[in-house]
Protein backbone atom coordinates (compact mmCIF):
# COMPACT_ATOMS: atom_id res chain seq x y z
CA UNK A 1 0.00 0.00 0.00
CA UNK A 2 1.28 3.76 -0.43
CA UNK A 3 3.83 3.96 2.99
CA UNK A 4 2.22 7.56 3.16
CA UNK A 5 -0.95 6.65 4.78
CA UNK A 6 0.99 5.86 7.78
CA UNK A 7 2.62 9.21 7.54
CA UNK A 8 0.21 11.65 7.57
CA UNK A 9 -0.15 14.61 9.80
CA UNK A 10 -2.46 13.28 12.73
CA UNK A 11 -4.99 15.52 12.86
CA UNK A 12 -5.63 14.83 16.73
CA UNK A 13 -2.18 15.62 17.63
CA UNK A 14 -1.78 18.75 15.18
CA UNK A 15 -2.44 22.37 16.45
CA UNK A 16 -1.88 23.80 12.88
CA UNK A 17 0.97 25.44 14.81
CA UNK A 18 2.90 27.91 12.27
CA UNK A 19 5.29 25.13 11.12
CA UNK A 20 2.44 24.33 9.02
CA UNK A 21 2.52 24.98 5.27
CA UNK A 22 1.32 28.39 5.01
CA UNK A 23 -1.38 28.86 2.14
CA UNK A 24 -3.64 31.97 3.82
CA UNK A 25 -4.12 33.18 -0.21
CA UNK A 26 -5.51 30.37 -1.68
CA UNK A 27 -8.97 30.72 -2.76
CA UNK A 28 -9.22 27.32 -3.48
CA UNK A 29 -9.60 26.75 0.18
CA UNK A 30 -11.10 29.47 1.86
CA UNK A 31 -12.96 33.05 1.05
CA UNK A 32 -12.76 35.37 4.03
CA UNK A 33 -15.40 38.11 4.39
CA UNK A 34 -15.17 40.72 6.73
CA UNK A 35 -16.43 38.68 9.78
CA UNK A 36 -16.22 34.65 8.33
CA UNK A 37 -14.16 32.59 7.20
CA UNK A 38 -15.49 29.91 4.50
CA UNK A 39 -14.23 26.64 3.13
CA UNK A 40 -14.96 27.24 -0.37
CA UNK A 41 -16.09 23.75 -1.88
CA UNK A 42 -18.28 22.66 0.97
CA UNK A 43 -19.81 25.27 1.96
CA UNK A 44 -18.81 25.66 5.64
CA UNK A 45 -18.17 28.55 7.43
CA UNK A 46 -17.21 29.94 11.06
CA UNK A 47 -16.87 33.36 12.26
CA UNK A 48 -13.27 34.93 12.40
CA UNK A 49 -13.63 35.68 16.36
CA UNK A 50 -15.27 32.74 18.48
CA UNK A 51 -15.65 33.49 22.38
CA UNK A 52 -12.01 34.31 23.40
CA UNK A 53 -10.48 33.25 20.03
CA UNK A 54 -9.61 34.85 16.98
CA UNK A 55 -8.60 33.52 13.72
CA UNK A 56 -4.66 33.82 12.69
CA UNK A 57 -4.04 31.96 9.72
CA UNK A 58 -5.70 29.63 7.13
CA UNK A 59 -4.37 26.88 4.65
CA UNK A 60 -4.44 23.62 3.53
CA UNK A 61 -2.71 21.21 5.53
CA UNK A 62 -1.92 18.52 2.73
CA UNK A 63 -2.85 18.36 -0.82
CA UNK A 64 -1.82 21.72 -1.80
CA UNK A 65 -4.02 23.53 -4.28
CA UNK A 66 -6.60 21.13 -4.26
CA UNK A 67 -8.95 22.40 -1.58
CA UNK A 68 -9.65 19.06 0.09
CA UNK A 69 -7.71 19.19 3.29
CA UNK A 70 -8.37 22.74 4.67
CA UNK A 71 -7.44 24.16 8.23
CA UNK A 72 -8.26 27.43 9.68
CA UNK A 73 -6.29 28.07 12.94
CA UNK A 74 -7.54 30.28 15.76
CA UNK A 75 -5.73 31.22 18.88
CA UNK A 76 -6.60 33.51 22.28
CA UNK A 77 -5.28 36.98 22.87
CA UNK A 78 -2.10 35.43 25.11
CA UNK A 79 -1.94 32.66 22.53
CA UNK A 80 -2.01 30.35 25.72
CA UNK A 81 -5.49 28.42 23.96
CA UNK A 82 -5.38 27.16 20.54
CA UNK A 83 -8.21 25.80 18.46
CA UNK A 84 -8.28 24.74 14.76
CA UNK A 85 -11.40 24.06 12.21
CA UNK A 86 -10.34 21.47 10.14
CA UNK A 87 -12.62 20.79 6.52
CA UNK A 88 -11.53 17.70 5.06
CA UNK A 89 -12.27 15.30 2.25
CA UNK A 90 -11.86 12.13 3.23
CA UNK A 91 -12.84 9.02 0.54
CA UNK A 92 -14.39 7.58 3.77
CA UNK A 93 -16.34 10.01 5.63
CA UNK A 94 -17.61 9.16 9.11
CA UNK A 95 -17.81 11.34 12.17
CA UNK A 96 -18.61 8.46 14.43
CA UNK A 97 -15.30 6.85 13.57
CA UNK A 98 -13.25 9.50 13.36
CA UNK A 99 -14.21 10.85 16.85
CA UNK A 100 -13.14 6.69 17.89
CA UNK A 101 -10.17 7.40 16.08
CA UNK A 102 -9.39 10.78 17.37
CA UNK A 103 -10.30 9.54 21.17
CA UNK A 104 -7.67 6.70 20.95
CA UNK A 105 -4.61 9.53 19.79
CA UNK A 106 -5.56 11.66 22.53
CA UNK A 107 -5.50 9.11 25.01
CA UNK A 108 -1.93 7.54 23.73
CA UNK A 109 -0.63 11.63 22.79
CA UNK A 110 -1.53 12.65 26.12
CA UNK A 111 -0.64 9.96 29.02
CA UNK A 112 -2.55 8.04 31.57
CA UNK A 113 -3.69 11.00 33.38
CA UNK A 114 -5.98 11.86 31.18
CA UNK A 115 -9.65 11.37 30.98
CA UNK A 116 -12.26 11.42 29.00
CA UNK A 117 -15.38 13.84 30.57
CA UNK A 118 -17.67 14.19 27.62
CA UNK A 119 -18.66 12.29 24.73
CA UNK A 120 -22.05 13.10 23.36
CA UNK A 121 -24.50 13.67 20.36
CA UNK A 122 -25.19 18.12 20.14
CA UNK A 123 -25.86 19.81 17.53
CA UNK A 124 -24.05 21.98 14.92
CA UNK A 125 -25.74 24.35 12.05
CA UNK A 126 -28.70 24.46 14.47
CA UNK A 127 -29.69 20.86 13.99
CA UNK A 128 -29.64 18.57 16.82
CA UNK A 129 -28.00 15.17 17.10
CA UNK A 130 -25.48 16.45 13.85
CA UNK A 131 -21.94 16.48 15.96
CA UNK A 132 -19.90 14.29 18.45
CA UNK A 133 -18.15 16.38 21.39
CA UNK A 134 -15.70 15.00 23.05
CA UNK A 135 -13.88 16.58 26.11
CA UNK A 136 -10.63 15.54 27.95
CA UNK A 137 -9.18 16.74 31.18
CA UNK A 138 -5.91 16.11 33.12
CA UNK A 139 -4.18 15.44 29.73
CA UNK A 140 -0.69 15.84 29.91
CA UNK A 141 0.03 14.82 33.44
CA UNK A 142 -2.79 17.37 34.46
CA UNK A 143 -1.45 20.38 32.32
CA UNK A 144 -4.12 20.52 29.73
CA UNK A 145 -7.73 20.18 28.80
CA UNK A 146 -8.17 19.21 25.26
CA UNK A 147 -11.72 18.90 23.67
CA UNK A 148 -13.14 18.46 20.31
CA UNK A 149 -16.29 17.81 17.90
CA UNK A 150 -17.24 16.35 14.87
CA UNK A 151 -19.45 16.37 11.97
CA UNK A 152 -20.18 14.87 8.60
CA UNK A 153 -21.72 17.13 6.07
CA UNK A 154 -22.65 15.60 2.51
CA UNK A 155 -19.12 14.52 1.19
CA UNK A 156 -16.85 16.79 3.45
CA UNK A 157 -16.08 16.31 7.48
CA UNK A 158 -15.30 18.79 10.04
CA UNK A 159 -13.04 18.84 12.95
CA UNK A 160 -12.41 20.86 16.26
CA UNK A 161 -10.21 21.33 18.16
CA UNK A 162 -9.31 23.59 21.60
CA UNK A 163 -6.45 23.03 23.51
CA UNK A 164 -5.20 25.07 26.56
CA UNK A 165 -4.02 24.87 30.08
CA UNK A 166 -6.21 22.66 32.51
CA UNK A 167 -6.55 26.43 34.69
CA UNK A 168 -8.77 27.66 32.05
CA UNK A 169 -10.56 24.99 31.14
CA UNK A 170 -13.91 26.76 30.80
CA UNK A 171 -12.26 29.01 28.42
CA UNK A 172 -11.03 25.91 26.15
CA UNK A 173 -15.17 24.69 26.40
CA UNK A 174 -16.09 28.06 25.67
CA UNK A 175 -14.08 28.35 22.41
CA UNK A 176 -15.34 24.64 21.23
CA UNK A 177 -19.03 25.47 22.35
CA UNK A 178 -18.47 28.89 20.33
CA UNK A 179 -17.14 27.52 17.26
CA UNK A 180 -20.26 24.66 17.14
CA UNK A 181 -22.69 27.26 17.57
CA UNK A 182 -20.81 29.57 14.88
CA UNK A 183 -20.74 26.73 11.94
CA UNK A 184 -22.59 27.47 8.83
CA UNK A 185 -23.85 25.23 6.32
CA UNK A 186 -24.83 25.93 3.09
CA UNK A 187 -26.94 23.16 3.37
CA UNK A 188 -27.96 22.43 6.73
CA UNK A 189 -29.87 19.36 5.33
CA UNK A 190 -26.48 18.00 4.75
CA UNK A 191 -25.55 16.99 7.76
CA UNK A 192 -25.64 13.30 9.23
CA UNK A 193 -27.11 12.67 11.99
CA UNK A 194 -24.58 10.88 14.47
CA UNK A 195 -23.61 9.14 17.77
CA UNK A 196 -20.38 7.85 19.27
CA UNK A 197 -19.80 4.19 18.26
CA UNK A 198 -20.68 1.31 20.54
CA UNK A 199 -18.76 -2.26 20.48
CA UNK A 200 -20.69 -5.46 21.17
CA UNK A 201 -19.63 -9.01 21.21
CA UNK A 202 -17.47 -10.11 18.07
CA UNK A 203 -17.86 -13.78 16.61
CA UNK A 204 -15.65 -13.96 14.42
CA UNK A 205 -11.69 -14.07 15.15
CA UNK A 206 -8.78 -14.42 12.62
CA UNK A 207 -9.61 -17.18 9.95
CA UNK A 208 -5.92 -17.68 8.97
CA UNK A 209 -4.17 -16.41 5.81
CA UNK A 210 -6.28 -15.22 2.27
CA UNK A 211 -5.06 -16.22 -1.30
CA UNK A 212 -5.49 -12.90 -3.59
CA UNK A 213 -7.39 -14.41 -6.35
CA UNK A 214 -7.83 -11.72 -9.31
CA UNK A 215 -7.20 -8.27 -9.69
CA UNK A 216 -9.52 -5.48 -9.26
CA UNK A 217 -13.04 -6.29 -10.49
CA UNK A 218 -14.88 -4.41 -13.13
CA UNK A 219 -17.59 -1.86 -13.13
CA UNK A 220 -20.41 -1.66 -15.76
CA UNK A 221 -18.29 0.28 -18.38
CA UNK A 222 -15.90 -2.08 -17.63
CA UNK A 223 -13.39 0.01 -15.88
CA UNK A 224 -12.22 -0.53 -12.10
CA UNK A 225 -14.75 1.59 -9.82
CA UNK A 226 -15.06 2.19 -6.16
CA UNK A 227 -17.65 0.29 -4.63
CA UNK A 228 -19.80 1.39 -1.31
CA UNK A 229 -18.56 0.11 1.68
CA UNK A 230 -21.12 -1.37 3.56
CA UNK A 231 -20.55 -1.49 7.40
CA UNK A 232 -23.31 0.95 8.98
CA UNK A 233 -21.64 4.77 10.10
CA UNK A 234 -22.36 7.18 12.10
CA UNK A 235 -23.13 4.93 15.08
CA UNK A 236 -26.21 3.47 13.42
CA UNK A 237 -25.17 -0.04 14.38
CA UNK A 238 -23.17 -1.72 17.07
CA UNK A 239 -19.57 -2.49 15.66
CA UNK A 240 -17.67 -4.90 17.39
CA UNK A 241 -13.78 -5.50 17.42
CA UNK A 242 -12.82 -8.91 15.08
CA UNK A 243 -9.24 -8.36 16.18
CA UNK A 244 -6.35 -6.28 16.14
CA UNK A 245 -3.04 -5.68 14.08
CA UNK A 246 0.24 -5.38 15.45
CA UNK A 247 2.31 -3.38 13.06
CA UNK A 248 5.49 -1.43 12.81
CA UNK A 249 3.70 1.44 13.46
CA UNK A 250 1.41 0.65 15.69
CA UNK A 251 -1.84 -1.55 16.50
CA UNK A 252 -4.94 -1.01 15.25
CA UNK A 253 -8.46 -2.76 15.34
CA UNK A 254 -10.47 -4.49 12.86
CA UNK A 255 -14.25 -3.18 13.15
CA UNK A 256 -17.08 -4.89 11.66
CA UNK A 257 -20.84 -4.64 11.76
CA UNK A 258 -21.64 -6.94 15.01
CA UNK A 259 -23.78 -10.38 14.42
CA UNK A 260 -22.47 -10.38 10.58
CA UNK A 261 -19.75 -12.45 9.91
CA UNK A 262 -20.03 -12.25 5.88
CA UNK A 263 -20.13 -8.27 6.29
CA UNK A 264 -17.21 -5.78 5.63
CA UNK A 265 -14.33 -5.22 7.64
CA UNK A 266 -12.26 -1.84 8.52
CA UNK A 267 -9.41 -0.59 9.62
CA UNK A 268 -9.22 2.43 10.42
CA UNK A 269 -5.53 3.43 11.07
CA UNK A 270 -5.50 7.12 11.54
CA UNK A 271 -8.09 10.51 12.57
CA UNK A 272 -7.41 11.96 9.16
CA UNK A 273 -9.58 9.73 7.36
CA UNK A 274 -7.22 6.35 6.20
CA UNK A 275 -9.41 3.27 6.34
CA UNK A 276 -8.43 0.00 4.63
CA UNK A 277 -11.45 -1.77 3.73
CA UNK A 278 -12.25 -5.42 2.97
CA UNK A 279 -15.86 -5.30 1.47
CA UNK A 280 -17.58 -8.22 -0.54
CA UNK A 281 -17.11 -7.93 -3.67
CA UNK A 282 -19.75 -7.16 -5.87
CA UNK A 283 -19.14 -9.38 -8.80
CA UNK A 284 -16.79 -12.16 -7.76
CA UNK A 285 -17.13 -14.49 -4.54
CA UNK A 286 -14.18 -13.00 -1.44
CA UNK A 287 -13.69 -9.98 -0.28
CA UNK A 288 -12.02 -6.66 -2.10
CA UNK A 289 -9.20 -4.58 -0.50
CA UNK A 290 -9.82 -0.57 -0.85
CA UNK A 291 -7.70 1.97 0.78
CA UNK A 292 -9.42 5.39 1.74
CA UNK A 293 -7.74 8.72 2.49
CA UNK A 294 -8.02 11.97 1.89
CA UNK A 295 -9.23 12.71 -1.08
CA UNK A 296 -8.16 9.20 -2.19
CA UNK A 297 -9.29 6.00 -2.56
CA UNK A 298 -6.86 2.66 -4.30
CA UNK A 299 -7.88 -0.23 -5.62
CA UNK A 300 -6.44 -3.49 -4.55
CA UNK A 301 -7.44 -6.96 -5.57
CA UNK A 302 -9.85 -9.61 -4.43
CA UNK A 303 -9.36 -12.04 -1.54
CA UNK A 304 -10.77 -15.45 -1.09
CA UNK A 305 -11.64 -14.32 2.06
CA UNK A 306 -10.80 -11.47 4.85
CA UNK A 307 -6.86 -11.78 5.04
CA UNK A 308 -5.12 -12.91 8.76
CA UNK A 309 -4.39 -10.26 10.97
CA UNK A 310 -0.74 -11.07 10.06
CA UNK A 311 -1.87 -10.14 6.24
CA UNK A 312 -2.67 -6.97 7.28
CA UNK A 313 -0.05 -6.17 9.07
CA UNK A 314 2.08 -7.07 6.00
CA UNK A 315 0.22 -4.28 4.07
CA UNK A 316 0.16 -1.80 5.93
CA UNK A 317 4.06 -2.22 6.86
CA UNK A 318 4.41 -2.08 2.91
CA UNK A 319 5.77 -5.76 2.88
CA UNK A 320 3.05 -7.95 1.26
CA UNK A 321 3.93 -9.01 -1.56
CA UNK A 322 0.22 -9.83 -2.88
CA UNK A 323 -0.65 -6.09 -2.67
CA UNK A 324 2.59 -4.11 -3.21
CA UNK A 325 0.85 -1.97 -5.84
CA UNK A 326 -2.78 -0.62 -6.96
CA UNK A 327 -4.31 -1.60 -9.48
CA UNK A 328 -6.30 1.78 -9.96
CA UNK A 329 -6.94 4.87 -8.02
CA UNK A 330 -9.86 7.41 -8.13
CA UNK A 331 -8.82 10.92 -7.02
CA UNK A 332 -12.06 12.78 -5.53
CA UNK A 333 -11.88 16.98 -6.57
CA UNK A 334 -13.08 19.08 -3.79
CA UNK A 335 -16.18 20.34 -6.75
CA UNK A 336 -17.15 16.67 -6.97
CA UNK A 337 -15.74 15.51 -10.07
CA UNK A 338 -13.90 11.72 -9.77
CA UNK A 339 -10.54 10.60 -12.01
CA UNK A 340 -10.43 7.22 -11.74
CA UNK A 341 -6.59 5.90 -13.43
CA UNK A 342 -5.68 1.94 -13.96
CA UNK A 343 -2.24 0.03 -13.85
CA UNK A 344 0.23 -1.00 -11.22
CA UNK A 345 1.38 2.29 -9.76
CA UNK A 346 4.46 1.94 -7.47
CA UNK A 347 3.52 2.86 -3.74
CA UNK A 348 4.59 6.36 -2.43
Amino acid sequence: MPRRALFLCSMALCLALPSLAQAADDIEAWTPSDTAISATAAGISLPQTVASLSLTKSGEASNGGKGIDNYAQYISQDGAIQATLYVYLPAYADASLAAYMTDKAVMERFGGKTHRTAYDSVAAGGRAGTAIRAVYDDAADGALTTAAAFAHAGRWMVKLRVTGPTERRAEVLAGLDGMLAGLKFDDATSLHATSPASFGACPTGDGGDARLTKAVPSGTAGQPVPQEVRIPREGKDNLCIRGTVQTAQGSYDMLQQTGRSDGAIIVPVDDSGTVLAFDPATRDLGYQLSIHMVGQTDLYGVYDKVPSGRQIAAILDGKDPQTAQAEATALYAANGEVTISQGARKPN
